[in-house]
């Protein structure tokens, strides 16, 4: 097959790009600048040159192909709802292809306090703006996958640096509470697996979950930073924990309790890379 890869010199769509051109297949990876279209030639792909707001260019791409994975996001928290909402426009205009189509969420919209599994939904956009992308994938009859907050791997510049950054910056690693919210895991190489064993069967089921690891409490994770750092692990509420965590607040005291039972029994999907805590200390994190 021929894929259409939005985001694909990203940190989780170059490990699909490279999955892919492993198993066979050919792949069109969208970008936006020559030094990534130069990087795709070098491994094997074609480079399709696009910002996510060529709307037209982008479906330009994507009819070339036989499938499309959708992985390009503008994570500027400062525009988030904007983002949501081009999100949104993207998927709508990807879905006239009538492709079979692959579009990425977040297991943290399913922040319930209760066990989640691939049948729930995530609340409103007018309530959470990315809860924008599953509603026009749902509308398009696209496939969904929803990554953990913690996706990990060579190259990570998402929550665990965050906090690892943070944690730098304070001279000490900090939780919430008792730290118990959880965080589930997966390692980016496994969730490329994940998308390409969508792309090959085309199952009926339509929702997905890309987690390894389905209970990592937060307080593990700051305890390894921690030791890894050699400084003190606390814990902090209230005015200290926004003190210490100050805009990420919100994220550090998210949990979510996620099965991922149906989809590794509906595609076969076995993890086999490390987990987040062995990445942390093993994965140069902490350098």
């Amino acid at each position: 097959m021929r894929v259409f890869v939005t985001g694909a010199s990203g940190f989780v769509g170059s490990a699909i790009v490279k999955e892919l051109l492993q198993a066979g297949h050919q792949v069109l990876g969208m970008v936006r600048s020559d030094i990534n279209a130069e990087a795709l030639k070098k491994i094997g792909a074609t480079a399709h040159m696009a910002d996510l707001t060529d709307i037209e260019s982008i479906k330009a791409g994507a009819v070339q192909c036989d499938a499309i994975i959708h992985t390009a996001f503008n994570h500027d928290f400062s525009r988030f709802k904007q983002s949501s909402e081009e999100d949104h426009q993207l998927i709508l205009a990807l879905g006239e292809t009538k492709l079979p189509f692959i579009v990425t969420s977040a297991i943290g919209l399913l922040n319930y306090e209760r066990p989640v599994d691939e049948s729930d939904t995530p609340p409103p956009s007018d309530k959470v703006p990315r809860a924008a992308t599953e509603e026009a994938a749902r509308s398009v009859g696209a496939y969904i996958v929803r990554l953990p907050p913690t996706t990990h791997g060579e190259g990570d510049h998402g929550f665990v640096p965050i906090i690892i950054n943070i944690a730098k910056a304070k001279g000490e690693s900090a939780y919430i509470g008792e730290g118990k919210n959880n965080w589930p895991a997966v390692h980016r190489f496994d969730a490329a697996v994940l998308y390409r064993l969508i792309v090959e069967k085309q199952p009926a089921q339509k929702v997905f979950h890309a987690v390894a690891e389905v209970r990592v409490p937060f307080r593990d994770i700051a305890t390894t930073i921690g030791n890894g750092l050699n400084m003190p692990t606390v814990s902090k509420t209230g005015a200290d924990a926004e003190a210490h965590f100050g805009w990420f607040t919100h994220f550090a005291g998210m949990g979510v309790m996620p099965s991922a039972e149906e989809t590794k029994q509906i595609l076969g999907w076995e993890p086999r890379e490390k987990g987040i805590l062995e990445d942390i200390v093993e994965g140069g994190y902490l350098k």
